[in-house]
């Protein structure tokens, strides 16, 4: 039944949506104005590649905050105790710090991409970027499902709002402000949603743990789970507790996380998108930022969420648990009408902030991949910004159709959750190692990606019809079929790209990467500016430039590796083996462990972007109000010294010499 009227359900997905819309459409309009951006092509896809740190941490972690992120999270801790938060977070945050590597990798041999297919395509040619084009479309096409799933499934429950219409009006105040801002407005509204995502998230927290009446502190909690335990024991968990991390499921469903979601992070451009809109000093920091900061989000929202569902003893259906409802009814159980608006609001903000990136990232690979490269090659700076109008638009549209189709067929967000890694990630090792090794030849990354879904849907169904003797719905969605599909389709085209690799190495030196070409824009801006652009010219990296990525590069990967193998292996591992019930002491240090983890999340990716650009606020607020007392042309004058002295210092920082010519 309906907490929340219908009304109450329109007012948000198209209250918010439009107040987000509006917001970011004014601050275009007055970046226009007072900073002087021009919105070029360059401008639009990359935001000059120009955004530093904490912007791209928070980027990063609303990206990343899928509705799954806030509903698959707290499902795994209602079913499988406080093992699972930690396997959700530890499963889907190795991929972002990984993805580090990547983002540096880029820098150093593709600097002027705009997406990583025109990586693929400059080495291998167009049959290899066609594989790889379908294999990252079907990518956003799964992102995007799950996103308008959860989020219609999670507003329809509350507020009894039409599923239909809630696919469709979800993504329309996306689409406003990506139309109008490009990537830079979803930088922007990523922050905002960042930052309500936290504190909403803080609050669940303090009302489960400090003012809940029926919980009120972590002992209670605690109490209320070895209760619980008792009553319902959890299958294949040491002594049936909720409160141990000795959980054999839980750990399957660990594995199956971390292989499908190096699919949906090395294979979805719109990290790509971010690496490339970066600084290259930022880069780096920005993605081991954004990974440690968005840990925080699943392993504090689930450990608090999902067990009081148990704690509380409310009983949900198993397809109630798919479509992500632990915390829609934990949330109503704990704080009546008001938590279930505070439920509603945390899951919009995740599905539209994560909706922009994808709207943007198939945006850039349909113009870019599909438009510049097999329709229109050449196209003038112009001509990109019309036809990502119109990608933006109509991909925007398709999300809607999608989800309902899905709605009709009955798939849930928990099913498409755990099959995604089947369906993707045989493509993650070939690709990476386009940019990682040399060695790789053209028809390993083209025969070793097919080859492994091929296997990943064999081994899927076959194990499948072997343990269950039929196929449907409810039997290929078990953890053990999963398991045995996604690891065949992250694993299998190992073998297969060595062995034809091997046969006939190739021996790449990435020339025709790092001679991608930036678009023409000067149709697109004044004169002036037309002449800087020029001046500073495509961003060839200089010797001194290069041995500063050189030298992040290997930090990326020191540093990344031992994160995620802590993270992921030293954490968990030991604990699962050690067979450990948790002590109502132990257990109340494990959430306070969780909620100093958020504080420090919510500095990081919050305060630290408001800290990085106060110069450019205070500008702005100068700005704004010398146009109010009618003095507008005096801070044109200041604002326009202080851009070409940044400008001189971005021609500075990648002109060409001859010494970068020695760069292999």
């Amino acid at each position: 039944m309906a907490v929340l009227s219908e009304g109450a359900g329109y007012a948000v997905v198209l209250g918010f949506g439009a107040l987000f819309a509006v917001c970011m459409t004014l601050v275009t309009m007055g970046l226009k104005r007072y900073l002087h951006e021009v919105q070029t092509s360059e401008m639009y896809m990359t935001a000059q590649r120009s955004i530093k740190t904490g912007l791209v941490a928070s980027a990063v972690v609303s990206s990343w905050t899928w509705a799954a992120t806030l509903l698959t999270s707290t499902e795994v801790a209602y079913k499988y105790g406080v093992a699972g938060p930690i396997w959700y977070a530890s499963g889907a945050v190795v991929q972002v710090l990984l993805f580090s590597v990547l983002a540096i990798e880029l820098k150093r041999k593709a600097p002027n991409a705009h997406t990583f297919l025109e990586v693929v395509n400059a080495r291998y040619g167009k049959t290899a970027h066609i594989v790889y084009l379908v294999f990252s479309l079907f990518t956003n096409i799964i992102v995007t499902a799950m996103l308008l799933l959860g989020g219609s499934a999670v507003i329809t429950y509350l507020t009894g709002m039409n599923v239909i219409a809630a696919c469709f009006l979800l993504p329309l105040g996306v689409i406003v402000y990506t139309l109008f801002g490009g990537i830079k407005a979803t930088f922007l509204t990523d922050y905002a949603h960042t930052a309500i995502l936290f504190i909403i998230i803080i609050s669940f927290y303090f009302t489960v743990y400090s003012t809940s009446p029926l919980i009120g502190s972590p002992g209670k909690m605690y109490d209320l789970l070895v209760a619980s335990s008792i009553k319902t024991p959890i299958v294949d968990n040491e002594q049936g507790s909720l409160v141990t991390f000795s959980s054999l499921q839980a750990l399957i469903f660990g594995i199956i996380n971390i292989v499908g979601n190096f699919g949906t992070v090395f294979l979805d451009n719109c990290y790509y998108q971010r690496a490339i809109s970066s600084k290259p000093e930022h880069a780096v920091k920005a993605y081991l930022m954004g990974g440690l900061s968005w840990f925080a989000i699943p392993f504090t929202l689930a450990t608090t969420m999902g067990l009081a569902a148990r704690a509380l003893e409310i009983e949900l259906t198993p397809q109630a648990v798919s479509q992500g409802l632990v915390l829609v009814e934990s949330a109503i159980a704990l704080s009546g009408t008001l938590g279930a608006f505070g439920a509603l609001v945390l899951v919009f903000m995740a599905v539209t902030s994560a909706s922009s990136a994808e709207l943007i990232s198939v945006s850039s690979i349909f113009t870019y991949d599909v438009y510049r490269t097999y329709i229109r090659p050449g196209a003038s700076g112009k001509a990109v910004i019309h036809f990502s109008h119109a990608a933006v638009l109509t991909f925007g549209i398709l999300m809607g159709v999608l989800a309902v189709l899905l709605n009709l067929t009955g798939i849930a967000l928990g099913y498409l959750y755990t099959l995604m890694g089947v369906l993707i990630s045989s493509a993650v090792v070939p690709l990476t190692l386009t940019l990682l090794w040399s060695k790789q030849n053209k028809l390993a990354a083209i025969v070793s990606p097919i080859f492994g879904f091929v296997a990943a849907v064999i081994t899927w169904l076959t194990t499948t019809y072997g343990l269950y003797g039929t196929i449907t719905v409810d039997t290929t969605s078990q953890n053990m079929p999963m398991m045995a599909g996604n690891l065949v389709a992250l694993l299998s085209p190992i073998p297969c790209t060595l062995i034809l690799t091997f046969l006939n190495p190739d021996n790449y030196d990435f020339e025709s990467t790092r001679n991608i070409q930036l678009v023409t824009d000067d149709e697109n801006v004044p004169e002036e500016k037309a002449k800087q652009a020029s001046e500073s010219g495509d961003h060839i990296p200089t010797v001194e430039e290069m041995e500063f990525l050189n030298k992040s590069a290997r930090f990326a990967k020191m540093s990344s590796v031992i994160l995620a193998v802590c993270l992921f292996l030293v954490w968990p591992l030991p604990m699962f083996f050690s067979r450990y019930v948790f002590s109502k002491e132990f257990f109340t240090g494990w959430v306070v462990v969780g909620i100093i983890w958020t504080f420090f999340s919510t500095a990081a990716v919050v305060i630290y972007p408001v800290y990085e650009s106060i110069d450019s606020l205070k500008l702005i607020g100068k700005a704004i109000w010398a146009d109010l007392r009618g003095k507008r042309k005096e801070m044109v004058i200041e604002s326009s010294n202080r851009l070409d002295q940044q400008v001189e210092e971005n021609t500075n920082a990648y002109i060409v010499t001859d010494k970068s010519k020695e760069i292999q």
